[in-house]
C-alpha cells in the first residue's frame, strides 16, 4: 500500500513547494491536493508541485465536475500528463452543495454529471474523438491534439452508495474522504465492486484514503469535532461513524497509526493520504517518516 500526504489548499499558495519537497524528502510516494472554493485553483497548484519535485505522484482530489467542461479539463490534464508522465492522478468530484449553488454551478441531477463528465475526460484521454449529446456534456468530434503517451487514472471523490457504484462503473479510482473507519472501506470497496460488475469491468479500481492525523491532544480534539459535525449531516458515512477514534483516524503513537493503517489496507485501501485535522497547522512530514518506512 502507498502512503501519500495531502497539503491542505488553506495554507499559502507560495509554501506548497516546500512543503512538496518536504513529503518527497520524507519518503511519501503521493501527494494530494484539494481544490476548494475559494481557494488556489487546483491545477496551477499540482502543476506547480510538479514542477517542484521529481518522483512523487501529484493527485487532485478532486475538481468539482460541476465548474469543469469536459474538454478543457481533459486539456489540463493531457498537458500535465505529458509534462510528467505517470505522475498526475487527477480526480472529479460533486462539489459542495453551498459552494455550487454560490458560482451558479449547482445541477439538477449530481450523479448524471459527474458521470457524462468522467466519461468524456478519459474517452479524451484515451485518445479518442468524442462526440456525445448528454444532459450536461455536449461535444461534437472533439479530440485532443496533444493526447498524452501515458494515459494518467481519473479517480472520482464521493461518499454515498449510489456515486460510489458510479464510480465503479465510470472511474479508475475512487477516493474516499477522511474519517473512513476500515468498515467503511469495506463497505464501499463493495459498493464500486457491484457497479464495475454491472458495466462488465475487470481492469484495476485504485482505492484512495484520506486519513486524519492527529499529532497531539489538540489534534485528537479536532478529529473528534470533524467526526460531530460528519455525522450531523447524515448520509452513508455517518451510519461508521460510531467507532472507536482510532478506527476512525491515525491517533496514538508509531505502532498505534501503523495497526490503523494495517487495518485500512486489509480493508482495500491501495494508497492512504494523511490529512491534518487542523487547516491552519500542516503536517510535519518529516516526523511522519517514522510510518512510513
Amino acid at each position: 500500500m502507498d502512503l501519500g500526504i495531502v497539503v491542505r489548499p488553506e495554507l499559502s499558495p507560495e509554501s506548497l513547494i516546500d512543503h512538496a519537497r518536504r513529503a518527497e524528502s520524507a519518503g511519501f510516494s503521493e501527494l494530494w491536493l484539494w481544490e476548494d472554493c475559494f481557494l488556489a485553483g487546483g491545477v496551477a497548484m499540482c502543476a506547480t508541485a510538479l514542477a517542484a519535485t521529481e518522483t512523487v505522484t501529484v493527485g487532485l482530489g478532486v475538481m468539482p465536475a460541476p465548474a469543469r467542461n469536459a474538454a478543457f479539463a481533459a486539456m489540463e490534464i493531457a498537458a500535465l500528463a505529458r509534462l510528467h508522465p505517470a505522475r498526475f492522478h487527477p480526480g472529479f468530484g460533486h462539489g459542495v452543495d453551498d459552494w455550487m449553488r454560490q458560482v451558479g454551478a449547482k445541477p439538477a441531477s449530481q450523479l448524471e454529471l459527474l458521470e457524462e463528465t468522467v466519461a468524456a475526460v478519459r474517452a479524451l484521454l484515451a485518445g479518442e474523438t468524442v462526440s456525445v449529446e448528454g444532459r450536461y456534456v455536449r461535444l461534437r468530434g472533439v479530440a485532443l491534439d496533444h493526447p498524452p503517451g501515458t494515459v494518467p487514472p481519473v479517480s472520482v471523490g464521493v461518499r454515498g452508495p449510489k456515486s460510489l457504484e458510479l464510480a465503479g462503473r465510470v472511474a479508475d479510482g475512487t477516493v474516499i474522504d477522511w474519517l473512513s473507519s476500515a468498515d467503511y472501506v469495506r463497505w464501499a470497496r463493495g459498493r464500486i465492486d457491484a457497479g464495475r460488475s454491472a458495466a462488465g469491468r475487470t481492469d484495476p479500481h485504485r482505492l484512495t484514503v484520506y486519513a486524519c492525523c492527529a499529532a497531539d491532544a489538540d489534534g485528537e480534539a479536532a478529529i473528534r469535532r470533524a467526526v460531530d459535525e460528519r455525522r450531523a449531516e447524515g448520509g452513508g458515512q455517518a451510519a461508521f461513524l460510531d467507532a472507536p477514534l482510532g478506527d476512525l483516524a491515525l491517533i496514538g503513537d508509531a505502532d498505534a497509526q501503523r495497526r490503523t493503517l494495517a487495518a485500512l489496507e486489509e480493508a482495500g485501501a491501495d494508497c492512504v493520504v494523511l490529512v491534518s485535522p487542523d487547516p491552519s497547522v500542516p503536517l510535519d512530514a518529516a516526523a511522519l517518516a517514522r510510518i512510513v518506512s
